[in-house]
Parts: C-alpha cells; sequence; structure tokens
C-alpha cells in the first residue's frame, strides 16, 4: 500500500502497461510453445522428402519394367498373332518381335532404340500426404532412369533444335492428372514411342455423317499409314469432345486400355470388333509386309460433341505397346506392377 500510495498517477500508468506487455509476450509464446507442439514443421518436411524419394524410386521401376517387359496382355496377343498368320513373311517378323522380347528381359536391356517420350496418369487421391512433391519426383525419376537404364535422349526443342539429354524438357515429362477420393496415389507410365505417333491424326467430317465418317477415317489413316507405325498396332479412337479431347480419348485407348478387353457399352464393342476385321482385312500384315494381322485390337473412346463438330482423332500405338503401373499407399507402402 505503501508503494502504490507513493506512486503518482504516470508511474501507475507505466506500471500497468509494463505488466500488459509482459502478460501480451508471456501468451505469445505460450502459443508458440502449442503450434510447434500441434504442428511439428520438421516432421511435415521430413515426410514429404521420404514421400518424394518413394515416389522417385517407384517411378524408376515402373520404367524400367515398362521399357524393358512388354505387359501380358500384349506379348499374349503377339504369341496368338504367331500362331495363326499363314504369311511366311509377317509370320518371320512376329518370329522376329518375340525374339528380341526374350533377349530384351535377358539382358535386361530396352526393348526398343526408341524408348519414346515419356507420359504419367496419375490418380491421386484428395488426402494423399505428398500431392505437392509428385511432378518433381517424376521429373528426378526420368532423369535417374535416362542414364540407368538406359533411355534414349528423346525431348528436342521443337524451336531450337537442342536435346538437353535427360529425357527432360517443356511439358514433359507430361503427367494427365486425374484427383479421387482417397489417400493413395496410383500412376500408368508410357514411354511413347515416335515412329506410331507420327502418322496419328485428328479429323472434322459433317457431323450428319456420323459413324459413317468414323469407318471412313479410320480405314483412310490406316492406309495412309501403312508400314510406318510397325505393325502390328493397338488402334486408338477418340471420338466426340473437341480437338484436345479427342486426341487425348484416343491415346488412352491406344495406350491404357488392356488388350483382349470388351468395352462395357455394346454398341461401342459392335464397331470396334467391326474395325478391327476391316483393318485386318487389309493385309498390310506385320511390318507391312502382307498377312492376317495389321492391328492386335482396336479401342475406342468417346465424348459428348458440340452439335456443329464431329471430331474424330486416331491414335497408333506400335507393337511395343509399353505400360507399367505402379500404387502408392500413404502408409508408405508400394507395388510396382503390369
Amino acid at each position: 500500500m505503501w508503494f502504490i500510495a507513493n506512486l503518482n498517477n504516470s508511474s501507475l500508468i507505466s506500471c500497468y502497461k509494463d505488466v500488459e506487455i509482459v502478460f501480451k509476450s508471456i501468451l505469445i509464446n505460450l502459443f508458440l510453445v502449442y503450434l510447434c507442439a500441434v504442428v511439428d514443421t520438421s516432421s511435415i518436411s521430413s515426410d514429404l522428402e521420404y514421400f518424394a524419394n518413394l515416389i522417385e524410386k517407384a517411378a524408376i521401376e515402373a520404367l524400367t519394367k515398362a521399357t524393358i517387359f512388354l505387359p501380358p496382355d500384349v506379348k499374349n496377343a503377339l504369341k496368338k498373332a504367331y500362331e495363326n498368320e499363314i504369311s511366311e513373311s509377317s509370320k518371320a517378323q512376329l518370329e522376329a518381335i518375340l525374339r528380341n522380347l526374350e533377349v530384351a528381359e535377358k539382358l535386361r536391356k530396352p526393348i526398343c532404340q526408341d524408348t519414346g517420350l515419356i507420359i504419367f496418369y496419375v490418380k491421386v487421391g484428395y488426402d494423399f500426404p505428398a500431392i505437392k512433391v509428385i511432378e518433381k519426383a517424376f521429373v528426378n525419376a526420368v532423369k535417374k532412369a535416362t542414364i540407368e537404364i538406359p533411355l534414349r535422349p528423346n525431348t528436342v526443342n521443337p524451336i531450337t533444335g537442342k536435346n538437353p539429354g535427360n529425357n527432360i524438357g517443356r511439358y514433359v515429362p507430361f503427367i494427365h492428372w486425374e484427383f479421387v477420393e482417397g489417400d493413395s496415389l496410383e500412376f500408368i507410365v508410357v514411354p511413347k514411342g515416335g515412329g506410331s505417333e507420327a502418322v496419328s491424326i485428328l479429323e472434322f467430317p459433317p457431323p450428319g455423317e456420323g459413324l459413317r465418317a468414323v469407318k471412313r477415317v479410320v480405314i483412310d489413316a490406316i492406309l495412309k499409314a501403312g508400314a510406318k507405325p510397325c505393325p502390328p498396332t493397338i488402334v486408338g479412337i477418340g471420338i466426340g469432345g473437341g480437338a484436345d479431347i479427342a486426341a487425348i480419348l484416343a491415346k488412352k485407348a491406344a495406350a491404357l486400355r488392356p488388350l483382349g478387353t470388351e468395352n462395357p457399352d455394346p454398341d461401342i464393342a459392335k464397331l470396334e470388333k467391326e474395325l478391327y476385321e476391316a483393318i485386318n482385312s487389309l493385309e498390310i500384315g506385320a511390318m507391312g509386309l502382307g498377312g492376317k494381322f495389321t492391328v492386335l485390337d482396336v479401342h475406342i473412346e468417346y465424348a459428348h460433341r458440340h452439335p456443329a463438330t464431329y471430331p474424330i482423332a486416331i491414335v497408333f500405338q506400335c507393337w511395343a505397346a509399353r505400360r507399367a503401373s505402379a500404387l502408392i499407399k500413404s502408409d508408405g507402402t508400394y507395388k510396382v506392377y503390369q
């Protein structure tokens, strides 16, 4: 009491302000301590680094598998074509392809010198804990795989003509993103060869022609392509949407869908079978040498279109239909498969 009584008003105000500052400082420090306890930033950084390394490792393994081993469905389709081919020249080509696959697996070397332009088709859960590091992990994986497998450097700047030598470039590797419910990451890596890609087409026939235009455009494209896409091929057809949508659908149909699977839409399944038989009746054959098997399969995907347009995209996939998948779970486990 004596202390307070002997303080003038200004001293009291100053004292109260000092106490207030100290009290606020204590509260702030307590809040920071609580925040650090609840949100361990070092742990988050560590988890991201862990998943980045995990995704990179899985991507390298998937690229290695895709480049050296054909998926079982593709290999089985090639064997079936060989067994049923009656043309001696085409049969010899199919035999050489199958022998090539055996040597590639035995030596663990790429099945084709064109190791493709790398594409990732990604399906990632909204709750996957490391979405932000996926793209960088893929880029690092492609760089390392180029040296380790090895892969032929296939990324060329279309303006300058320069090749960086590591299969990395503007928009390459290209990543198709799809976000879904869940907490896992699943992707398919496709090394897409350039020879078959070079004969892909996009046309806009009059909408009134409908499916008659699809059949005409497909047969014309097959005849024009001839031996260039290294038949027997897989023909992917994208119908509808816009120019970009049709092309994306066609490539996914050619590169992702397993051979021998039936389209769930009965009308599309019927059209696929009709086109498969019509194309093979042309008898272009393996490597264009004549024979029963110009295509291994025909796959169609479609999107609803604008009334004024009828886009048709056709993407060829050569016999070396390379792809491999990986599934990475949020608990850190993963598997690579074909």
